[in-house]
């Protein structure tokens, strides 16, 4: 007799129960949950905005707001170059989630609070904010950052700044496709490398001619390319163009003040591996009308203020991935078995999960610090400190942020590669930072060039690394290595890198020794500053407190 044939429809149809799977990591608080992050802001100064983000944080952590990070990657930017009737648009539309992440990045005051409300810890609060804001979606990031970055730049011409700052600064979002004068609430962009130049801006050909008197806050038309355009849909962009006195910079907005379509036209969006949800394009200018921004001829000085802004956030935004990577990797681990055992208490997975926060430790003292430093620019050591430490950070930050990702993926297995969970985005998105405004290279011929420039940037440097001297051997032997490494600087380019890497990590070491917790600095300085050559994640030496170290980053330590 065949008993299957006994079998009822509904019992075949079920074949097994759902067990051993981890949760979805929604619903809480990320402030609250990240030890570091809130003992990072005690110690640099922001103490008085734990409210505000513990509030944040929990608001980061909704279901719903994590959704829009979702649905802003999987439904792509689209272009239209013209309407319907045929008359120049230039409008990229975006699915609605973009637009709430933009709202809510710019009414949190994301792009200005430092500006606007200036004051001890300012710059780390909102540091800690945007943090916690990148773990929800980076791509959106983009024209937050630039519309930040900008206002220094801005100021160097108070004509310009007395016109433009309000709107910028205000907290509010208008994505309409209109002129600048008919909003109340503006976003800027950035437009500098060229198809032949790339980082070489120098070599732009984009010209810019004068419409009546030159100089300063005057009216120009620019005529040329731009090959790399973020978020085009910005109100106005900070470019780079020839003049008779050379490179200089400009204001140029996306439509004129009489309301006629700037010939600022996009050509196409980018096809990107990663940052999808960012739109960024190839644009021509046409006779684009364009005010002069700072001195002429002084170009890079004045548009390098922004970027040495921009480069202090992609330390956040990097910092802020590798801990939303590690976030989930413990938060696995912690809910799944395997052999026998929850894989969180597995020793060779704990080496693993303790070398992923030890990273974002490491990430996030330095960033912070560099925070502090910007909210101290009135002291000169301050400012030599942040002149290094952008480039120095944004450099080691961005380029650990890719493996790292890939690391904290394989710490989830099969499910870390599909595409509902946020991995395979953290791993896309990771190599843009790394290569946005200045690749590795870039950042350590900055490096080079400020110390031949400022000698004093490296005394600066040192001096804050002797804040912990004799605090520990190895870390006091690797400073003086470092010391002797600059004393001679024959061949300087060919070791640049290995140069910028040993000034990142003996500041990451220094920060943790001064942030005081024993089992992060041995754990670091073992590891970085102990080890010789290469090392993958998970190659922790013996004897460090892998289990202290994990919970600091457990959301439910």
């Amino acid at each position: 007799m065949n008993k299957s044939a006994d079998l009822r429809p509904d019992a075949m149809a079920a074949t097994h129960d759902v067990f051993n799977q981890a949760t979805a990591l929604e619903g809480h608080n990320l402030y609250a949950g990240d030890t570091a992050l809130r003992e990072g802001v005690a110690r640099h100064g922001g103490g008085w905005g734990e409210a505000d983000l513990q509030r944040y944080g929990e608001v980061c952590g909704r279901a719903d707001v994590i959704e829009w990070g979702y649905l802003a990657n999987e439904f792509k930017p689209q272009f239209d170059t013209h309407d319907r009737f045929g008359h120049r648009v230039d409008l990229v539309k975006y699915h609605p989630a973009y637009h709430h992440l933009m709202k809510q990045a710019l009414t949190e005051g994301l792009h200005s609070s430092p500006w606007t409300d200036p004051k001890a810890g300012a710059h780390v609060v909102r540091a800690a904010k945007y943090y916690l804001h990148s773990q929800v979606e980076s791509g959106h990031c983009c024209p937050i950052t630039m519309t930040f970055a900008a206002t220094p730049s801005l100021t160097l011409t108070p004509a310009i700044a007395e016109q433009w700052l309000g709107k910028v600064h205000a907290r509010d979002y208008d994505p309409r496709n209109v002129p600048h004068t008919a909003k109340q609430a503006l976003t800027l962009g950035m437009g500098m490398t060229e198809k032949q130049g790339g980082s070489d801006v120098r070599a732009n050909t984009t010209r810019a001619y004068p419409l009546g008197q030159p100089g300063p806050g005057e009216a120009y038309e620019l005529v040329g390319h731009k090959w790399f355009l973020s978020a085009p849909m910005c109100d106005a962009f900070l470019m780079l163009a020839q003049t008779e006195r050379g490179l200089s910079c400009f204001l140029v907005p996306r439509w004129r003040p009489d309301g006629s379509k700037n010939p600022l036209q996009v050509q196409r969006l980018k096809n990107k591996m990663g940052n999808v949800s960012n739109a960024s394009s190839e644009v021509e200018l046409r006779g684009a009308l364009g005010w002069m921004v700072g001195e002429e001829g002084r170009g890079v000085p004045a548009i390098i203020e922004m970027v040495a802004m921009t480069r202090f956030d992609c330390m956040i935004g990097s910092s802020a991935g590798q801990r939303q990577a590690t976030l989930q990797a413990i938060h696995h681990a912690a809910h799944r078995s395997a052999f026998g055992k929850m894989l969180i208490d597995q020793p060779l997975m704990q080496n693993v999960l303790a070398d992923l926060q030890l990273e974002v430790e490491g990430s996030l003292a330095i960033t912070l610090r560099m925070a502090e430093a910007l909210d101290n620019l009135d002291d000169p050591r301050q400012q030599l400190l942040m002149r290094l430490g952008t480039a120095v950070g944004k450099y080691w930050i961005c380029k650990r942020t890719p493996h790292h990702a890939y690391e904290a993926m394989e710490c989830i297995g099969g499910n870390g590669v599909m595409e509902n969970c946020i991995l395979p985005r953290l791993y896309r998105d990771a190599p843009i930072n790394a290569i946005w405004e200045g690749s590795g290279n870039v950042q350590a011929l900055d490096v080079l060039r400020a110390l031949a420039k400022t000698p004093a940037v490296l005394e600066a440097w040192f001096d804050e690394l002797g804040k912990s001297v004799g605090a520990d051997a190895r870390l006091d032997q690797a400073v003086k290595t470092l010391q002797s490494e600059f004393s001679d600087l024959a061949e300087a380019e060919y070791r640049g890198r290995h140069l910028v890497d040993q000034l990142t990590l003996t500041m990451q070491a220094h920060l943790l020794v001064q942030a005081g917790d024993t089992a992060v600095a041995e754990g670091f300085i073992a590891s970085r500053l102990g080890s010789q050559g290469d090392r993958q994640y998970g190659t922790l030496p013996r004897g460090i407190d892998v289990k202290g170290i994990i919970a600091r980053g457990r959301q439910d330590a």
